[in-house]
């Protein structure tokens, strides 16, 4: 009788692949988490109790089978462990590797429920992609019939990705419209090294462009080419373009040198890591180098800059966020990782102007107490008089989350109907916009959310798309 390759979790401890120290992964943009070996991937995988209802399948986004995977893994078939991921999954490497398992598949996980720890689901998900790599085993895109119809993306980041494999493997051809010089959109340019590397990006990417999937890069829509021409262009148009408009800061000094939108600030690093000259940090604008920094906000793009001007060595890094720890919307572990690195956290504090004159010299800081709860259920920040005071800053970064930029008018497109908060209104299931043969998925739609939604509007938008093509070639055919 065979030995039972599951259950392992009473005997078997949680553990996730070794991280580097602190002092070795700030002096670098390598990612800080190595790879499993294939017995610790193994063992990590049998810890999974097979529960008839998979709550970390239900609370994936993907729903990605993940008890199948787990148990291929823990009995040594790896590649029908990647093929099964794969099946659902168009990029499973990089969700691996961003997204915040803590808050979704390991957050609901059975054992993690009754005190056994989870299962280390997103690094096992990491090991299986990166050796299907290795290992030959990840099939490049390559339809078997081709089509005359096309479809235009607007938007290289993961949920125009998504779509164009879908479409492409289907025999659609795809143009995808960029406004950056390389594709990824923030996975490539917004997420520094030491969560994604961008190998992983641009290998996906290259199986694309590999595949027949064309990107037109450097291509701001409504001024390089206008929507209208697009549309004209092709069978189906999906826009995919994400959210890129900061939220800003208001108050005395808000105008000074020195104070920065995080996404610039990112952008900047991340080509730097390319190996492109970028001037706003070789002139210090963009750059941490031995200043006082501080970061405005308490999300996933707050830590990506605070851990992001450790390593560019600044003199102090400190974080201000207006409620607690518990409160604070970002991963628990990202967290975790920049107290690691040397940032300070300080909590319940919200900037209320900036001193100095051309270039900001100070944050003027109210402390914050939590009161009653909001409309959302979580507690409201409420100003604590008389407690105000000033936090050193020779550079500020601005991480207070992004909005929709105004399309109808960027586009001159009054026709493209969107919500009072500026994302497009976009069917739930199809991802039809308010315009015929015109689609639209992740950000755009959703205001700023996570890269596995956008995987998945993407993939269920090219199967809205495809319907819309073959009912477009039968009435043509009638």
């Amino acid at each position: 009788m065979a030995k039972q390759p599951m259950l392992k979790f009473v005997n078997v401890e949680r553990a996730m692949p070794e991280k580097r120290t602190p002092d070795l992964r700030k002096e670098d943009f390598d990612e800080i988490y190595a790879r499993f070996s294939a017995p610790k991937a193994d063992e990590q995988a049998s810890r999974c109790s097979q529960c008839g209802v998979p709550y970390c399948q239900a609370h994936c986004p993907l729903h990605n089978n993940i008890p199948d995977w787990l148990r291929l893994t823990a009995e040594g078939r790896l590649q029908e462990a990647y093929e099964v991921s794969q099946a659902t999954n168009t990029f499973p490497e990089i969700c691996g590797r961003i997204c915040p398992q803590d808050r979704l598949c390991e957050g609901n996980c059975v054992i993690e429920q009754s005190g056994h720890g989870t299962v280390t689901i997103g690094a096992v998900e990491k090991y299986i992609t990166d050796t299907a790599w290795k290992e030959g085993w990840v099939k490049g895109v390559k339809p078997t019939v081709e089509r005359a119809e096309s479809v235009g993306i607007i938007g290289a980041g993961p949920g125009g990705l998504a779509a164009a494999d879908n479409l492409r493997r289907q025999g659609v051809q795809v143009t995808v419209y960029d406004r950056y010089d390389r594709a990824g959109g923030l996975l490539t340019y917004g997420i520094p090294g030491f969560k994604l590397e961008k190998d992983t990006v641009m290998q996906r990417v290259q199986q694309l462009e590999d595949g027949g999937v064309e990107f037109v890069l450097n291509c701001n829509v409504g001024e390089d080419i206008t929507f209208q021409d697009i549309r004209a262009k092709h069978t189906a148009v999906l826009i995919a373009t994400g959210v890129y408009k900061t939220r800003d800061l208001s108050g005395p000094g808000a105008g000074a040198g020195g104070i920065v939108r995080a996404i610039d600030y990112l952008t900047a690093s991340n080509r730097v890591n390319f190996g492109d000259t970028v001037e706003e940090y070789e002139n210090g604008e963009l750059n941490a180098a031995g200043k006082k920094v501080v970061v405005i906000g308490g999300g996933d793009t707050a830590m990506d800059c605070v851990r992001t001007a450790i390593r560019q060595g600044a003199e102090s890094v400190k974080c201000l966020y207006r409620r607690d720890k518990a409160n604070m919307p970002g991963s628990q572990r990202e967290t975790q990782n920049a107290e690691e690195e040397g940032v300070d956290f300080v909590w319940l504090a919200a900037p209320k102007g900036f001193t100095g004159g051309e270039m900001v010299e100070g944050v003027m800081v109210q402390k914050m107490r939590l009161g009653a709860p909001d409309a959302s259920g979580r507690r409201s920040p409420e100003v604590i008089e008389g407690s105000d005071y000033v936090e050193d800053a020779d550079l500020v970064i601005k991480a207070l989350g992004f909005e929709a930029e105004d399309l109808p008018t960027l586009w001159n497109e009054p026709a493209l109907e969107v919500t009072r908060w500026g994302t497009i209104k976009a069917a739930f299931n199809t991802h039809e916009t308010s315009m015929d043969g015109v689609y639209a998925v992740g950000d755009i739609v959703r205001g700023a959310s996570l890269v596995v939604w956008a995987i998945r509007d993407g993939r269920e938008a090219a199967d809205s798309i495809m319907s819309y093509i073959d009912a477009s070639a039968t009435v043509a055919a009638e």
